[in-house]
């Protein structure tokens, strides 16, 4: 009898190291796939449910492996994202992949010059992006960004910003705040202090004007210093980029001059100086024209046709130009901002 004991116990030992070597090596082995893969790791997804998905995929021959290989490393946490599972790959280094949180990355651009609507417009195309502030109005969205302003109009910052699936319209404006808040320090700390100029928003604000009034870069520093010019003579700035955002969604795309006469807050035919609020978000060529303005004697400037600008210092060099490029000899391929080669 009690040789038959030591035989079952060495039999279940035996068994046991069988079993564990076999768990081991399907925990070890490549998974059976094909080409490069992506999983979704879910909000709220199990271990056993991850496990269930893999095996009908194929790609494991138990879901019960995953459990065991977290069992045996209980600090793993799968984090939510989907994850590239490239060939050769093992379920453990599957795993691992899932608690480091290095999922697949996607981009996403916001372009100089569009509007916190456009720019949600922008991920919602992407299909993968969260969104939670489609509808929203801008002093909405930024109380619910915790904004230091209460307008969300023009506060984040044009730039490609990297993601994850699943992840929020929410945090990547706040990426893009971030990045934004950061350079309007940068540049105010060394602007010329007589600009007119109350605070970091008024100098984004005039960024917002500047970056809608041209795509040439090199033409920025000097409206920025036309428009400045006019604040310092008590002008009104008279642009019509701000009386279009004013008009919103009843703007059908050609400005009229009843427009010019229309009451809103953002018309600088009729007020003085700034608007209340940026009228379109910017990227760093307008921020540091705003701070750092060409000086010029120039009031006035109007559109070639080409993309860029005529200056004037008076107002009858400025109606020489307006009869030039734009009353009599318009272009057949008139354009108001330059092509992508400028």
């Amino acid at each position: 009898m009690f040789t038959w004991f030591w035989r079952s116990t060495l039999l279940l030992i035996s068994l046991s190291a069988i079993g564990a070597a076999g768990v081991y090596f399907h925990l070890t082995k490549s998974m059976d796939i094909e080409g490069a893969k992506s999983f979704s790791v879910e909000a709220g997804m199990s271990g056993t449910k991850i496990g269930k998905q893999l095996a009908e995929e194929g790609w494991i021959v138990n879901p019960l492996l995953v459990r065991v290989a977290l069992k045996l490393n209980p600090q793993w946490v799968p984090k939510v994202g989907k994850y590239q599972i490239e060939p050769g790959m093992s379920l453990l280094t599957a795993l691992a992949l899932f608690d480091s949180g290095k999922a697949i990355q996607y981009q996403v651009t916001l372009i100089e010059g569009k509007t916190t609507l456009e720019y949600l417009k922008a991920m919602a195309q992407k299909g993968n992006i969260k969104m939670t502030l489609m509808g929203e109005s801008n002093l909405t969205i930024a109380k619910k960004l915790a904004l230091s302003v209460n307008h969300a109009e023009g506060q984040f910052f044009a730039n490609t910003y990297t993601y994850s699936e699943g992840d929020t319209d929410r945090s990547i404006l706040l990426q893009a705040n971030k990045k934004l808040e950061q350079l309007l320090v940068k540049y105010w700390q060394s602007h010329d202090k007589k600009l007119p100029y109350k605070n970091a928003q008024d100098a984004l604000i005039m960024a917002s004007i500047v970056e809608k009034e041209t795509g040439a870069k090199v033409e920025r520093p000097i409206i920025a210093g036309v428009f400045i010019n006019r604040l310092n003579r008590k002008m009104r700035l008279q642009t019509d980029p701000t009386v279009i955002y004013g008009l919103g969604v009843s703007f059908d795309g050609n400005i009229r001059r009843k427009h010019l006469k229309q009451k809103t807050p953002y018309n600088t035919y009729r007020i003085h100086g700034l608007p209340p609020t940026p009228i379109a978000n910017v990227g760093e060529d307008a921020i540091r024209a705003a701070l750092n303005p060409k000086k010029t004697k120039a009031l006035y400037f109007v559109a070639r046709g080409d993309g860029t600008h005529i200056f004037s210092n008076t107002l009858k060099q400025h109606n020489a130009a307006v009869a030039k490029y734009q009353r009599f000899q318009r272009r057949k391929d008139y354009q108001s901002k330059p092509s992508q080669a400028q």
